[in-house]
């Protein structure tokens, strides 16, 4: 007889999957100054937290343990599936794998990373140049790099929610926010009028789509 592959305290793959995730966001990011380093730090820290819980220890889990037990019976808490608490919660029986909440949050884990590697281009150009960087993403938002961070913990939220990664989630946020406005003062000294203009036709962190397709159109 063999016994069957544990569900928790694979602590290798919390280790390869951490440095994976790090790995892309940093390829993506290539962090440079302090502020960089900074996001980019908070940003890996959230990834080895979530990794901990889905692999190594559920600490959520045990934590709500009596509370998921009692108000839902069927489902076996200890199992790696159950760690997909949003599918367990709303009765999904499939795989969670294929479920509209893991769906989701992997076509938020991808559009993040996405937008951060355009977004990367976009700015080493403008830095080689000497100029700001006004297009692509720059065109619709003037943090899209932050945002990205952000679409991206949301996905792996809806994916895999743990009380760690929920605390963590905005406290990150409010430190992309207070170091976006940092860098604002940096670029307004820079750049002067120049980005005055251009901030007070660009949201900082939601971004006008219709600005990238109107520009969009008025090229072709």
């Amino acid at each position: 007889m063999t016994e069957a592959a544990p569900d928790y305290g694979l602590w290798s793959l919390v280790f390869i999957n951490s440095a994976i995730f790090i790995f892309f966001a940093f390829s993506f990011f290539k962090p440079q100054t302090k502020c960089d380093w900074r996001s980019f730090g908070a940003f890996s820290a959230f990834l080895v937290a979530l990794f901990t819980e889905m692999y190594g220890f559920p600490l959520t889990i045990y934590f709500l343990s009596g509370w998921l037990q009692s108000n839902y019976p069927g489902i076996d808490w200890l199992s790696h599936d159950a760690g997909h608490l949003l599918e367990m919660m709303f009765g999904w029986e499939a795989n969670p794998h294929f479920g509209p909440f893991h769906i989701l949050s992997m076509a938020f884990i991808g559009g993040g990373f996405w937008v951060l590697s355009y977004a990367w281009g976009v700015l080493y150009k403008a830095q080689k140049t000497g100029t700001m960087a006004t297009t692509g993403p720059y065109e619709c938002i003037r943090h899209p790099q932050y945002f990205a961070f952000v679409v991206i913990m949301f996905g792996f939220l809806l994916q895999w929610p743990t009380i760690l990664t929920l605390l963590m989630f905005p406290v990150l946020v409010y430190m992309y926010l207070r170091l976006a406005r940092y860098e604002e003062k940096v670029a307004r000294a820079e750049f002067g009028d120049a980005y005055v203009r251009y901030a007070s036709r660009t949201p900082a962190f939601i971004p006008n789509l219709l600005v990238h397709f109107r520009n969009k159109m008025k090229a072709e």
